[in-house]
């Protein structure tokens, strides 16, 4: 029987945070919305590649290069600053709010466990009404590398008062929640986004189709 859980570490782009509002701020400056996910895609890459190799990556700033990469260097400096401030007016997914709730009410410390900008974070949970029953932010910044290598994912549960065996990681990507079980931690995964988790990956210990159900089979697990 595995260590009793504690806390509960949840990802927040495209897991809490949903993205598509910023299809229409790559309209505006004259991008097809669709490029949305290729960005994403290289934001996230580009990060891992500097981790990797033993460099700082600063969110915003390969934010910034992936967009100009993407865009054919078309978008001017001040259409890239456009895009990029849409982060902080993003909406939460609606099943956010709930699985936060229901799980802090259980008595369950909660994290945020993001590769994104803390002062950023801290105002889309602020915004989007989730503050309250979020305990801690971590960041990739603050652990000195991006997910999914081993020490964000300590960092995370040492920030949460407890060890990697007593925390869940939840995310809507298969990869995230592998590094979390390679980690030492629990991993609970929700097929909004990929649907399948595919066969490279470490099974999850919990899944479900939305945050609220998933949230009550890691309630189950605790």
């Amino acid at each position: 029987m595995g260590a009793r859980l504690e806390a509960v570490a949840f990802d927040v782009l495209e897991t809490l945070l949903d993205l598509e509002p910023l299809r229409d701020r790559f309209r505006d400056i004259g991008q097809p919305g669709e490029l949305v996910d290729v960005w994403f895609m290289r934001l996230q890459r580009d990060s891992m590649a500097l981790s990797l190799s033993g460099d700082a990556a600063d969110f915003r700033a390969v934010a910034r290069q992936a967009l100009r990469t993407d865009t054919r260097h078309t978008a001017t400096d001040a259409e890239i600053e456009h895009v990029l401030d849409g982060f902080a007016e993003l909406p939460a997914h609606p099943d956010a709010g709930p699985a936060l709730r229901e799980l802090s009410a259980a008595g369950l410390r909660i994290g945020c466990l993001t590769v994104g900008e803390l002062a950023t974070t801290r105002r889309f949970l602020a915004g989007a009404g989730l503050a309250d029953p979020v305990d801690v932010v971590v960041t990739a910044e603050q652990a000195g590398i991006w997910k999914p290598a081993p020490q964000i994912y300590r960092t995370a549960a040492a920030s949460l008062g407890t060890i990697p065996q007593r925390l869940a990681v939840v995310a809507v990507h298969a990869w995230d929640c592998h590094g979390a079980h390679r980690a030492g931690c629990r991993s609970a995964w929700c097929s909004r986004l990929e649907l399948h988790p595919g066969d490279v990956f470490h099974p999850p210990d919990v899944r479900a189709d939305d945050l609220t159900t998933l949230a009550r089979n890691l309630l189950e697990l605790a």
